[in-house]
């Protein structure tokens, strides 16, 4: 597992403290779970089971058929 030294001005740290803190979390945990978040390749799980959860919701078709015609594009 690798290490990671950074620099924080005061309050920046005040506030990660107080976020750890309130997380129940370490300082470095706390860190740790929001690099993991970041750098997440797929959507969490709570995001995937909102698919559908919005039933009138318009479709594609209804949102770009309000829109009008685009204009003929330039050849190349």
């Amino acid at each position: 597992m690798g290490q990671v030294t950074i620099y924080l001005e005061d309050e920046v740290e005040k506030k990660m403290v107080d976020a750890a803190k309130s997380a129940h979390l370490s300082k470095s945990k706390w860190i740790a779970r929001l690099i993991k978040e970041e750098v997440a390749t797929e959507w969490p799980q709570s995001i995937i089971n909102l698919n559908g959860a919005w039933g009138d919701f318009p479709d594609i078709g209804d949102i770009r058929g309000k829109i009008g015609k685009d204009s003929a594009r330039e050849e190349l």
